[in-house]
């Protein structure tokens, strides 16, 4: 890929492959965000994925797509981007830090979408450095749903000049109102339907590779599972914002807790017997 470009991919990619890429041309990396954006066009949903989706998410079957559901659409090509050698950081190590969607409107399964991606907003972190992965998802040119992943790099040094990252969600007092037993395959079924095939989620042994005493399970799946206990009481247009926290390794018992705020709802799930936060947000109407 080169610079100012827009890359038109005609079919997903090859997660796996991508993956392994990225892996062996971790090193070396730097410099400056690519301009470059990648795109597919005219993306069915296919209904046997989006059912498996909604299964291992908790989500009950609907015409309507779940607000995380683009993300799964768009996430391939973010890899892509962040695969390539022009990306500055290196892919295996990063750590999904918040997460932001909104929904422009309600999108229904059988609408064709045109999805593309892009980074931005390189910037320093106490830990580190941060980077953006935004995506937009468009119907007959008119964009429907938008998300941007901010990941975090250890030990990354953003360019001079940088804004600093911006990583928090404030939430109010929420109370407890549902436990989770979280399976040890909950990660490798994620991932399953998703294609994040991430080491950190899938096993412990691929996961101590990176530091994890154990796998760890995906912050889009407990951001999705939270949602679908929500299911029925969620504005049509929304903006859902969540602040990942502690890692959530498997297996684990958590807790979710809510409390309506704003037109929406503040909510927060943590581990069910020491209190340890692994994600906490907000949804308002947008």
């Amino acid at each position: 890929m080169s610079v100012d470009a827009r890359t038109v991919l005609s079919g997903p990619p090859a997660m796996p492959a991508l993956f392994a890429k990225a892996a062996l041309t971790a090193r070396g990396r730097g410099g400056a965000l690519p301009s470059t954006r990648v795109a597919r066009t005219g993306v069915q949903v296919d209904r046997g994925d989006l059912a498996a989706y909604d299964r291992v998410c908790g989500f009950g079957l609907s015409d309507v797509l779940p607000a995380t559901y683009p993300h799964v659409l768009a996430f391939p090509l973010q890899v892509a981007l962040m695969s390539d050698r022009s990306f500055p950081l290196a892919l295996p190590g990063l750590v999904h830090v918040r997460n932001r969607i909104d929904v422009l409107r309600p999108i229904g399964a059988a609408e064709p979408l045109d999805l593309e991606v892009w980074a931005e907003r390189f910037a320093r972190h106490g830990k580190g450095a941060t980077v953006d992965l935004c995506a937009s998802a468009s119907v007959d040119g008119e964009e429907v749903w938008r998300g941007r992943s901010t990941y975090l790099a250890r030990g990354a040094k953003a360019p001079e000049g940088a804004p600093e990252s911006e990583t928090s969600v404030a939430i109010g007092e929420v109370r407890q109102v549902a436990t989770w037993r979280v399976p040890d395959d909950a990660g490798r079924r994620y991932a399953k339907v998703s294609g994040d095939v991430n080491p950190i989620h899938l096993s412990g042994l691929s996961a101590k590779a990176f530091g994890f005493k154990r796998a760890i399970a995906h912050g889009m799946w407990v951001k999705a599972r939270a949602l679908a206990a929500l299911s029925g009481r969620l504005p049509d247009a929304l903006s859902v914002d969540v602040g990942f926290q502690k890692p959530l390794y498997l297996p684990s018992t958590v807790a979710l807790s809510t409390a309506e705020a704003g037109g929406g709802w503040d909510f927060a799930v943590r581990n069910a017997v020491n209190g340890t936060g692994h994600l906490v947000g907000t949804v308002r109407p947008s």
